[in-house]
């Protein structure tokens, strides 16, 4: 198909001209009751013939994605670079430029102008180019809804464009029905929002943006020219992409004619075309790996956010309408990302581990209550470019190293699993004074042949016995992470009430074996208390958040609202929240969980903890808990309080067998204590409510307390370790990949 202003295009104008030109004077020669009747039945039409594409547009616009503060743009989307504005948010001079450039008469004829036609013939003639063009803005209007409608055909959107006396006639029949239903302001409008300016923008919006980096009601008026003069061929004229001596002589042109509509006096033009041409071109973001220059760390978010929307029946039936809605509904998106929290917290991950490094902290923030995603941090760039050889994740990756999905699975997060225990034997009526002599190793009821099995028993060890050793309730046990304490409280509650426990509170099985595991054989899963099941930060922050909530769980939810290009609200971004647990079972949870970050308990039993500095860092109320996976392959920590729950797990996403090392985990525990302290930072100080005494039960310790008095063990070296071999690669998992 010939370009508008090729030389067949030239020539076919022409040859209309001509066309229209003899059917000017044919009509002019018909009596006046018949010019009516033939104007409007045979030319203009009626609007109730008008495509619906003309009289409701859907055409395609950009959806803007923010940060929850509802002015920091974390990205775009768009498959055309458009976003309509109302005319109110035009510079008058753009208006009035656009005018002069392609329709002088605009605001005296009815939709077709057959003497401009006739004019634009004898100019083009003349030998003047095509300076003057055939068509006014109300049919260039009618041109660029039906040839990118999206609810026609190819084909059809092709013809919308063929070179055919037939089709300029329906063309002129389309535009004498809108004019007499749409006002000339209207009209104006829409046309200025479909326009092709060039450097892929569409619409002046999207045009002020690439050529100057502004907004379309502050276009000066040698901009606006410039912009105006570029519709009539965007690709030759654009001063980005094309001949900028073109582009300087079309703004001449456009003020000239400004000047001869009146909108400007000729000191102006004059002026305006004195100026030099600065442009500003700013490109816009188009997806994940477009974000804001300076922070790649939002494409993990803003890849969480995609991978959700595309499961919202609100935007489409299909994935397809879906992902096509972000791309072409226009949609203004806030988001729970808070940007505050999001720097801090990839900082700490940053600190811990470099972006070279082949280990990674995935952290992750969750509002208690909502389930609001406020943050999702990793030392890796969401990026697509290449990695040095022989490194899959490391530095640029977009794999969803923190909330999991397409080849991840997660990562062992050790006796964080604790809790789930804790809930369950909580939920089945024993209370947190529930004791037991917990010894160095536990022989169970699983068989092992691996060394260190106890009379062919499976016996997991506690990783410091002088310190863990001896008589313990829940709160000592969770505080100190007693091995031999939650195993035999497993045993006592049924270990398939903990597995379902910790899927009620979200935690999702994305290995294989994992799953089959909880679905088929969870009675039997006997170290799932020490965390042997792969999670990742989200599903353990949310988990946590549960239990923050006092028992109400929520969807992880990455946006606040979402807005139709129409201004309407669509019904998404509400929590969606159910209670899961018993109000006092979740608060004695968090009676306990007060323990390993160095605070005590309503009732005054924690004697100990695994991460004792949180207590410092915080400096409110604040409960968690570490975790280690067998041979410190992976150090994790999570904390919450009532505002926020924060979760982080070391680990190599690449390889499971190497080993992060226990030295790492205070650094974890600090990362995350951080960044929790930064999300509470302004917040009113809020405590937790203790639960009732029936669920504490009777604190009362035998005599002598079995626990020798000692100084605590450095930074949390409780280590899930002691899994025998072969009972390991049975309870665990092994091999899932």
């Amino acid at each position: 198909m010939p370009s508008p202003r090729s030389p067949l295009s030239r020539l076919f104008t022409v040859l209309l001209a001509g066309v229209l030109a003899g059917l000017a004077l044919a009509v002019a020669a018909l009596p006046g009751n018949l010019l009516g009747g033939f104007v409007t039945k045979s030319v203009l039409g009626a609007y109730t013939e008008l495509p619906d594409a003309l009289r409701t547009p859907a055409q395609p616009q950009r959806s803007y994605l923010y940060a929850n503060d509802g002015k920091t743009l974390i990205t775009t989307f768009y498959d055309v670079n458009r976003t309509d504005v109302p005319l109110a948010e035009i510079a008058p001079v753009m208006r009035q430029a656009i005018v002069a450039a392609e329709d002088r008469r605009f605001y005296q004829h009815g939709g077709a102008d057959l003497r401009g036609i006739a004019r634009a013939l004898v100019a083009n003639v003349k030998g003047r180019g095509t300076e003057q063009g055939g068509s006014t803005l109300t049919m260039q209007y009618v041109r660029n809804v039906l040839k990118t409608d999206p609810t026609r055909t190819a084909a059809e959107r092709q013809a919308a464009t063929e070179q055919t006396v037939g089709r300029k006639i329906q063309e002129i029949r389309y535009a004498g029905a809108l004019e007499k239903t749409l006002s000339k302001d209207e009209i104006l409008n829409r046309y200025l929002n479909i326009a092709y300016f060039g450097s892929g923008a569409y619409g002046v919006a999207a045009a002020s943006q690439r050529y100057f980096g502004k907004a379309p009601a502050d276009l000066t008026l040698g901009e606006a020219a410039l912009l105006a003069g570029l519709v009539q061929s965007p690709d030759e004229y654009s001063p980005i992409d094309g001949d900028k001596n073109k582009a300087l002589a079309r703004r001449a042109y456009v003020l000239d004619s400004m000047v001869a509509t009146h909108a400007i006096t000729a000191e102006q033009a004059a002026a305006a075309k004195a100026e030099k041409l600065t442009l500003r071109p700013t490109a816009q973001p188009n997806g994940c790996t477009a974000v804001a220059q300076g922070h790649d760390d939002w494409g993990f978010f803003c890849d969480y956010l995609r991978q959700w929307w595309l499961t919202q029946p609100a935007f489409g039936n299909t994935v397809k309408e879906r992902e096509q809605a972000l791309r072409r509904g226009g949609y203004t998106v806030i988001t729970t990302l808070d940007p505050k929290i999001q720097q801090t917290a990839q900082q700490q991950a940053t600190k811990v581990y470099g972006y070279d490094n082949k280990r990674a902290l995935p952290v992750a923030a969750v509002e208690p209550g909502t389930g609001r995603v406020l943050a999702m941090a990793v030392n890796r760039h969401y990026s697509l470019a290449a990695n040095p050889a022989g490194q899959a994740n490391h530095p640029n990756t977009v794999n969803p190293l923190i909330s999991g999905g397409d080849s991840v699975t997660g990562y062992q997060a050790g006796s964080t699993f604790k809790l789930f225990t804790m809930l369950a034997a909580l939920e089945a009526g024993k209370p947190l004074a529930t004791g037991f002599d917990a010894p160095a190793k536990l022989p169970t009821r699983y068989s092992s042949d691996a060394d260190g099995n106890c009379d062919g028993k499976w016996c997991p060890a506690n990783a410091n016995p002088q310190w863990m050793d001896g008589y313990r309730m829940m709160w000592d046990g969770f505080g100190r992470s007693v091995n031999t304490y939650f195993v035999w409280l497993a045993e006592q509650v049924g270990e398939d009430k903990v597995v379902e426990m910790a899927q009620r509170l979200g935690i999702t099985f994305r290995a294989g074996a994992d799953a089959d595991f909880a679905k088929n054989d969870a009675e039997n899963w006997g170290a799932f208390t020490l965390g042997v099941a792969a999670t990742t930060p989200l599903d353990l922050a949310n988990a946590y958040a549960t239990v923050a909530a006092e028992g109400t769980y929520c969807t992880p939810l990455p946006v606040v609202s979402v807005t139709a290009a129409n201004g309407d609200k669509v019904a998404v971004g509400q929590p969606s929240c159910k209670k899961v647990l018993d109000t006092d079972v979740a608060r004695a949870a968090t009676d306990a969980a007060r323990c390993p970050v160095g605070q005590q308990s309503a009732y005054g039993q924690c004697n100990g903890g695994t991460a004792t500095s949180v207590d410092r860092i915080v400096g409110r109320p604040v409960a968690g808990k570490t975790g280690s996976s067998e041979q410190n392959a992976t150090e994790t920590f999570v904390g919450f309080t009532p505002q926020v729950a924060v979760a982080g797990i070391a680990a190599n996403p690449d390889d499971s067998t190497d080993l992060v090392g226990s030295a790492v985990q205070a650094r974890v525990i600090d990362a995350v204590a951080r960044t929790i302290r930064t999300a509470v930072d302004g917040k009113p100080v809020k405590d937790f409510t203790a639960p009732s005494r029936e669920l504490a039960g009777d604190p009362q310790r035998p005599q002598p307390q079995p626990t020798p008095q000692q100084p605590q063990p450095p930074q949390q070296r409780q280590q899930d370790q002691n899994l025998p071999g072969n009972i390991l690669r049975w309870l665990q998992g092994r091999g899932r990949g």
